[in-house]
């Protein structure tokens, strides 16, 4: 059998058609929601500070603007893939019927690592705020269960951190773990609430700080000036060098909408509103890093914004009301909340996937016969979730995660001139424009962006690959269903 045979479209559609058994209950606002609750998280709570005070100082809006320009690029290739097949899996199902199955199947691993360290990642981070929020009350835990217990630094390697575990990090696992097993649909209401609930904080951010610097124009024009700080002298460090070495770490902010296209089984009408909830989503996470980024610079000089929480620290700043910092930490945990659980509700589907072509074990593919939800994957993912959430550190996580991102957003992106090449007469409800000028950015933005990663995550990649080609050669093209009958 050829490493390269890809798997016909209408084969696809109708196999998933037939007995995939999800819920088809998500409708078109709810698939904008899943989207935003991606990627509205730690990126905005925390990158935009870091990213101003380093590298971009007010310029951070262009930044932000530059990083969405190409994660729209990347959207729009998404968007045709999940309009014309409207499967569960996302890039990996894109890949079989473009790539072959060995691509496939290195795009599927390479999911794996995206989808599994995204919501360890991310709970390490809700952890902390969480911690930070109690702690404003009194409340704190033992020191045993606040942390992994190590910590990594680039140049001293693992140091023991004196904890044994983090406990809110796994408890929030847990818990998310079994909201997805219930139902997608239970899942998807809880979303919503807490989309709701951050969306419309960091618009009374956003309004706030907006009137509070057009009655004081000269503290506004004091921050915001130079927009583009001069350059040190070394590439990255302001200029337009830093406005882009910012839009390199902010990229990472948005990480999370391609996530939607994970669901697209579960869709009512996938043809229609995946690219709704893809790009509809992302806009809306444009609009609000801009704005955001805006007035959090205009509140308070750039250069002390490289804090833990930037949002809350301007707020304190410019002497804003308790109440509005108080909601924005409540908005930090119910945003990293969503990231957590949108993760946990792509990698399931994932596996499903894989397991439906015969790459990984028949049970992979079950799903709940009362709550209809592949509930074996689910389980396992909050296992292994747990696990690394609480015993693994947050750098060693996001490295990860970031560029299995980026992998997976190259291969999307190309795959959108081979299949128009390949099979032009596949109907497409939603074309990509400008093909293949917008594939072409898209990849060359991505790949920009994994080039400027360190050596030792692309030699993380690389185990992490060895390892699934070792699965996949052992198990997987054994029992592929493209294998043909002895």
């Amino acid at each position: 059998m050829s490493l390269f045979r890809t798997q016909p479209i209408a084969e696809l559609e109708s196999e998933s058609a037939s007995s995939s058994g999800l819920n088809k209950s998500l409708s078109p606002s709810n698939l904008v929601s899943l989207g935003v609750g991606a990627v509205i998280g730690a990126g905005i709570f925390v990158i935009t500070g870091t990213a101003a005070a380093l590298y971009a100082g007010p310029a951070v809006v262009l930044s932000f603007m530059i990083s969405g320009l190409g994660c729209l690029f990347a959207g729009l290739c998404y968007a045709e893939f999940a309009s014309m097949i409207p499967i569960a899996g996302s890039a990996y199902t894109y890949a079989y019927a473009t790539f072959g199955e060995l691509v496939a199947w290195i795009i599927g691993w390479d999911l794996i690592l995206e989808y599994l360290f995204a919501s360890s990642t991310v709970a390490v981070g809700w952890s902390g705020h969480t911690q930070d929020f109690l702690a404003e009350f009194g409340l704190r835990l033992p020191a045993a269960l606040r942390q992994a217990p190590v910590i990594y630094d680039s140049h001293r390697g693992f140091q023991p951190s004196g904890a044994l575990f983090d406990l809110p990090a796994a408890a929030i696992v847990i818990f998310l773990t079994a909201l997805l097993v219930i139902g997608i649909k239970e899942s998807a209401a809880f979303n919503n609430v807490i989309v709701t609930v951050k969306v419309s904080v960091l618009l009374a951010v956003i309004a706030y700080g907006g009137w509070f610097l057009m009655g004081h124009h000269a503290l506004a024009v004091a921050n915001l000036t130079p927009f583009i700080p001069q350059n040190t002298g070394h590439f990255g460090e302001f200029g337009w060098s830093g406005v882009f070495k910012g839009a390199a770490v902010i990229f990472f902010a948005y990480i999370g909408f391609d996530a939607v296209s994970t669901t697209a089984q579960e869709a009512r009408n996938p043809q229609r509103d995946m690219p709704i909830g893809i790009l509809v989503s992302l806009g809306i996470c444009v609009l609000i890093f801009v704005g955001v980024s805006f007035v959090l610079c205009g509140m308070a000089p750039y250069k002390e914004l490289n804090n833990a929480a930037p949002v809350v620290y301007a707020l304190q700043h410019i002497g804003a009301p308790l109440a509005l910092r108080i909601f924005v930490e409540i908005a930090a945990i119910a945003g990293l909340s969503s990231v957590v659980l949108v993760m946990m509700m792509g990698q399931p589907r994932i596996f499903f996937s894989m397991a439906r072509n015969g790459l990984l074990p028949p049970s992979f593919a079950k799903v709940h016969t009362r709550f209809r939800t592949p509930y074996i994957t689910t389980i396992l993912t909050g296992v292994v979730a747990t696990i690394a959430a609480g015993l693994l550190p947050l750098s060693i996580l996001g490295q990860l995660v970031s560029i299995g991102t980026l992998f997976a957003f190259v291969i999307v992106c190309i795959g959108i001139p081979v299949l128009r090449r390949t099979r032009p007469e596949v109907p497409r409800p939603f074309r990509t424009p400008w093909v293949p000028l917008v594939p072409i950015l898209g990849a060359g933005i991505c790949l920009a962006q994994m080039a400027s990663l360190p050596g030792d995550t692309w030699l993380r990649l690389a185990i992490w690959m060895a390892i699934g080609l070792a699965i996949y050669f052992g198990y997987g093209r054994r029992h592929s269903k493209l294998r043909p009958s002895p």
